[in-house]
């Protein structure tokens, strides 16, 4: 009663009071030293240290935010084949109900097998489904499986570059050490454009990086983003290399089937000496083009093989039951067609080429330099003629192909791929004039695309700066 009179005749002298009786200035200190305590002791592992930066977070929310035409993302923008789509409708309401359920962690038995089967054929041996093919959640746990699985700390690994950016960041973590060597562009004197074969690795160099500290080379063939497929006889010097320095060999193949006239696409595993010391890495989402599967495999021999699988079943164990299963089935009914043109490792190449060849066309139409690409469903294209007509000084990025693409994203509606993010920072300015497309796109979306620049390139576009 007396609080109340207190409180209604003075407030404030009540109110003044309390505070004199309170300590809130040293709870108040205490708690921020003990926020900045618990941030300095939770922050980020030193070994993720400078791997935070996306490109894919970053560009995915630049498309979700200003809605260009997106060709910088590498999905086809259309149905997979309808038999493989009808299997998993099929697989889904089976009446096996086990299938919805935990199936064998190194890979489901059906899918092992199927996999074993098809590439004992392409290699020339015996694969043993047991030991030596390891099924994982997409390519990428595949190669993270490799890298932390053979790399302790100290050990040194070749990235060749321009490289797929989980590379750098999964040798880190393993501890090891990131040597690099970037594929550069030769002179193409008297051709119209440049192929990817035209970007070379420069051999005295590469023989330089190789010593006794050399764990691992990852090599990428055919290869993003530049649809390079790598010769034989370049094959051969990187196996001759390997060979001579005792270093094992991940070869990320996962582009395998999409090889365009008269490349051929040449599994270094089937290299003399080579199966002993290489993985090899494929992928459901390139093969069936269902990159949303994330279903993955790697093969090599078994005392490699032993390596993946401890961290597999040390991460995510086991996979997809009902998507390994369909994937099983697709690979059966290719099997029995795998030499026929009906078969879809061979028709997507043939569905893609005029695809490829349209989009250099467009490119170069409109001023940029394409190189054209042998294998994969990427372009990669110069487009510094192009920069006076572009107000780069309007985004803040460092590199120039980063502040093109966001330009381009923003005022053109047309989106690429900066592809300095697929270089270490030493060598990120040698991608700053070029961009990356996906032309694995809808007819009327790649007209679209041709029409969006043909229209900024006459001043009629969305934003003309």
């Amino acid at each position: 009663m007396v609080v109340r009179t207190i409180l209604r005749s003075n407030p404030l002298h009540l109110l003044r009071s309390l505070q004199s009786r309170l300590v809130v200035p040293n709870f108040i200190h205490s708690t921020t030293t003990m926020s900045s305590e618990i941030d300095q002791k939770f922050k980020l592992p030193a070994r993720y240290a400078g791997s935070e930066k996306s490109v894919w977070v970053e560009y995915i929310q630049l498309a979700l935010e200003h809605k260009p035409l997106n060709l910088g993302q590498g999905f086809p923008d259309y149905p997979p084949p309808r038999y493989v789509t009808d299997t998993l409708a099929e697989v889904a309401n089976s009446d096996n109900c086990l299938i919805h359920q935990y199936t064998r962690g190194f890979g489901h038995p059906r899918l092992v097998a199927a996999i074993a089967k098809l590439y004992s054929k392409l290699i020339g041996r015996e694969i043993n489904p047991q030991t030596e093919v390891l099924t994982t959640l997409g390519a990428y746990e595949a190669l993270f499986s490799s890298i932390i699985g053979h790399v302790d700390v100290g050990d040194e690994v070749i990235i060749i570059e321009p490289f797929f950016d989980c590379y750098e960041p999964m040798v880190k973590t393993a501890g090891g050490v990131p040597r690099f060597i970037p594929l550069r562009l030769k002179e193409t004197k008297g051709k119209t454009l440049p192929t990817s074969a035209d970007w070379v690795l420069d051999k005295q160099e590469l023989e330089g990086l190789f010593n006794s500290k050399t764990k691992m080379i990852i090599l990428n063939t055919p290869h993003n983003p530049l649809g390079k497929v790598f010769s034989r006889e370049e094959l051969e010097f990187i196996a001759d290399l390997c060979k001579k320095w005792n270093v094992l060999c991940v070869s990320d193949e996962v582009y395998e089937w999409i090889v365009y006239k008269p490349n051929k696409h040449i599994r270094i595993a089937t290299l003399p000496g080579m199966w002993e010391r290489t993985i090899t890495i494929g992928s459901a989402g390139k093969t069936f083009s269902v990159t949303g599967w994330k279903l993955g495999w790697a093969y090599g021999p078994a005392n490699l093989m032993v390596n993946l699988q401890m961290v597999h079943q040390n991460c995510v164990y086991t996979g997809n039951t009902p998507i390994q299963e369909t994937t099983a089935i697709s690979f059966e009914k290719e099997l029995t067609r795998l030499d026929s043109d009906e078969c879809y490792f061979n028709s997507i190449s043939e569905e893609l080429v005029s695809k490829r060849d349209y989009m250099a066309k467009f490119l170069t139409d409109v001023g940029m330099q394409p190189t054209i690409p042998e294998g994969g469903y990427f372009m990669i294209a110069d487009w510094s003629p192009l920069e006076s007509q572009v107000n780069l000084n309007s985004e803040k990025d460092k590199y120039k192909d980063y502040r093109f693409t966001k330009w381009m994203t923003k005022n053109v509606g047309l989106q690429g791929i900066p592809p300095s993010a697929f270089y270490s920072v030493p060598h990120k300015p040698l991608a700053e004039n070029f961009v990356r497309y996906c032309f694995f796109k809808k007819d009327e979306n790649l007209q679209k695309a041709e029409e969006i620049l043909n229209q900024w390139k006459s001043g009629k576009g969305k934003m003309a700066n």
